[in-house]
């Protein structure tokens, strides 16, 4: 066997001396770390938790002066399971390169880290272990992590009255008007839904049903825009698109789920601007639900003026 497939399937420690530069670093190791956890983009996954194993090198600078048995002084072991376990509740993810590049983002954060290697393998998808394995670096302009702030849009939920209503178009250039990013959310039409009697595809049929009443309110203003995932909202909201949420894919791939019932849709729509840190939600049209630390502001159809 060469040496580069036989690095190609080391331990990533073997890896890290295999293409290490001139200078030295030193390495701090995370062997055979197993987490459960739900993850993956096939249905079959989905309600199922699967054994995940994380091996983990991080190449750090040597210190310039006694370690002195300080445990503030390195890198702690704790930081790289930190970064697992915060990679894995910020949401449900489908892909291991996701969540390679957020573990691996993370442990860069740490002042000494210099580079990582990050493997993570599923043990449970069949005989052997399925997995992935990056390298990252730390670039020259890491000061801080790099990411920008999200910014804080509002969010205006509509209910059925309020979408067939002619003062609609009037009421999203109002609530515009101030500049800043505008996210639309809906309730479901008023028609029965089918009924499974299965809590899984249950959820699944109620949350299709808002995301019709979406594209029903697409169709009433063209200026307004079907979003699925945070990237689209992200851009969105950088580029001055009104976006309306359909929830699916950020309501199944949460760790903790919000409530997805038809009838709790004001609700899930308060569950989904907390989660931008919004401090309120206008609501046309739809009875408030009782959401502790946010406002919600109701106003009658009838009645609207904002």
């Amino acid at each position: 066997m060469s040496s580069e497939i036989r690095n190609a399937f080391a331990h990533p420690s073997e890896r890290s001396e295999a293409t290490s530069s001139n200078g030295p670093l030193d390495r701090i190791s995370l062997r055979d770390h197993i987490v459960e956890v739900e993850i993956g983009a096939f249905q079959a996954e989905r309600g199922t938790i699967q054994r995940v194993r994380f091996n983990i090198v991080v190449e750090v600078r040597p210190l310039t002066g006694p370690v002195d048995d300080d445990v503030d002084r390195i890198l702690s072991y704790d930081r790289v399971t930190e970064a697992i376990a915060d990679s894995l509740a910020e949401e449900r993810l489908n892909l291991l390169e996701t969540l390679a590049e957020r573990v691996a983002a993370r442990i860069l954060l740490e002042p000494q880290a210099e580079r990582v290697f990050v493997r993570i393998e599923k043990l449970d998808r069949g005989p052997g272990a399925l997995g992935v394995e990056i390298v990252r670096a730390r670039d020259g302009e890491h000061a801080g992590a790099g990411a920008q702030d999200r910014p804080h849009p509002r969010l205006m939920f509509l209910g059925n009255a309020a979408i067939a209503s002619p003062n609609l178009s009037g009421w999203i250039g109002q609530v515009r008007a101030d500049g800043r990013p505008l996210i639309l959310c809906v309730g479901a039409p008023d028609l029965p839904a089918p009924q499974t009697g299965h809590r899984m595809t249950q959820r699944r049929i109620d949350l299709l049903a808002l995301e019709q009443n979406a594209w029903v309110l697409a169709a009433r203003d063209e200026r307004c825009k079907v979003v699925a995932t945070r990237t689209e909202l992200d851009w969105a909201m950088k580029n001055d698109q009104i976006s309306i949420w359909a929830p699916s894919k950020i309501v199944l791939d949460a760790v903790d789920g919000p409530s997805a019932q038809r009838g709790d849709a004001v609700a899930l729509a308060a569950w989904f601007a907390s989660t931008f840190e919004a401090e309120e939600i206008i609501v046309i049209g739809a009875d408030l639900p009782d959401y502790p630390g946010l406002t919600l502001r109701a106003v009658a159809v009838d009645q609207a003026q904002l």
